[in-house]
């Protein structure tokens, strides 16, 4: 019998006093694989080019060392930048950090778009005072440094996370810019959950002599119990909300579609029931965003219905099921989306809705997770099935995309 790797307590590692108590106020314990491997790099001061999916605890594994580092002095100037793709990303990564740097005594701040005149102002002020930690997107960033107040000269880490969706974004000229702006000696940490070639590529011009490390590459959690349902568009919106009826113990559902039609079109379907439904989508001002994001996470919206702009990074413990109401574009959505459950070693269930013409991009996700999905037979009323068993045809027209043909514009679905 194959003898189990021994967990590792974060105490273990050499983190602060006050550090370590924190954590155990807050009950963590033991590290998971990217932790264990991540912090001790990050702690010797080295840069680092590390490969993990979402939910292996991969924002736990750079603030911490990153806090405690930062903990030994107090300075006034900002000490360390996070740059991530989406505002929800940015909020969830800052609510760790707060958490965190309560027993740190280390100061952090927001920069992201979508607020008003005053939220510009408070984090110009932010920048301007030297706070510990930045955490932002792209774009508000770049917004503020052509203003000339932020100095970045003294800066001491620049994290990326999640960098192959920034660069699915368009982000990389943006990355680059922000990148000459920081202080040359700084440690350079990467976060990626693929590492294709432009990832590399990146890596090569950004870091210096990193370690890598890799973890669980584009497969999704244990946890997850998947399954799929081949069903025509006409009765989509009907089965899910039969799942739902079907699940009174699931009290926490996230449902993804690709469009914000579909989203709507969901929404109307499931309103009206004993439950609360609410949709989330780039139509909504942030304020709206996050107020949907609240509700659904302190359990008084029982259904959320968003675009993909929630299928990586936002951690909300104890999702009961995903409902991919259509298949994603590809194997990453896929495993970033089913991905929103069973986190932190929970369990979860994770559907699809496949018709005729997704039949060949969910074939092309199993092969991506090296694994069958189990096909579950339609609820009698619910039509006929698509034929899975014949592999159909690619498509000549898949070759010719938008934009030059290249592939990827992910962000235009949101």
């Amino acid at each position: 019998m194959e003898e189990k790797t021994r967990e590792i307590k974060f105490d273990e590692f050499n983190l602060t006093s006050e550090l370590l108590e924190g954590l155990s106020y807050m009950g963590f314990e033991t590290a998971t694989p990217i932790q264990e491997r991540a912090i001790p790099i990050i702690l010797e001061g080295k840069d680092l080019l590390a490969c993990a999916q979402t939910g292996t605890g991969k924002t736990a594994a750079f603030i911490l060392p990153v806090l405690n580092e930062l903990s030994k002095k107090s300075v006034n100037y900002c000490r360390a930048l996070v740059i991530a793709p989406t505002r929800e990303l940015v909020v969830q990564i800052e609510q760790q950090v707060q958490a965190f740097a309560y027993f740190a005594n280390v100061a952090s701040y927001p920069v992201y778009g979508g607020g008003d005149g005053q939220d510009f102002e408070s984090q110009r002020k932010a920048l301007k005072a030297g706070t510990d930690i930045i955490i932002a997107t792209p774009g508000k960033l770049i917004s503020h440094l052509n203003m000339g107040y932020v100095d970045f000269s003294k800066m001491e880490y620049l994290i990326l996370d999640e960098a192959d969706r920034m660069l699915d974004m368009g982000f990389l000229e943006d990355i680059l810019l922000i990148a000459s702006h920081i202080n040359k000696e700084r440690k350079t940490l990467l976060f990626s959950a693929t590492m294709p070639p432009k990832i590399r590529t990146l890596a090569k011009s950004i870091l210096k002599e990193p370690e890598e490390i890799s973890i669980a590459i584009s497969k999704p959690a244990e946890g997850v119990l998947q399954g799929a349902y081949l069903v025509t568009d006409h009765y989509k919106s009907k089965l899910i909300k039969h799942l739902i009826k079907g699940k009174p113990n699931y009290q926490s559902i996230l449902v993804f579609a690709s469009t914000k039609k579909k989203v709507g079109e969901v929404v109307r379907e499931l309103r009206g029931e004993e439950y609360e439904v609410q949709a989330v989508s780039s139509d909504l001002i942030q304020k709206d965003r996050e107020d949907a994001l609240r509700k659904f996470k302190a359990r008084t919206t029982r259904v959320l219905v968003a675009t993909d702009v929630l299928s990586r990074g936002i951690d909300i413990k104890g999702i009961n099921l995903v409902i991919n109401f259509d298949v994603p574009s590809d194997g990453e959505d896929y495993v970033h989306r089913i991905g929103r459950t069973a986190r932190a070693d929970s369990t979860g269930v994770a559907l699809t809705l496949i018709n005729a013409d997704d039949v060949y991009k969910f074939q092309r996700i199993e092969e991506l997770i090296e694994s069958e999905i189990h096909k579950i037979k339609l609820p009698p009323g619910f039509g006929e099935s698509p034929d899975y068993s014949k592999r159909p045809e690619r498509k000549k027209r898949s070759f010719k995309r938008k934009g030059g043909g290249k592939k990827g514009g992910r962000s235009k679905r949101r």
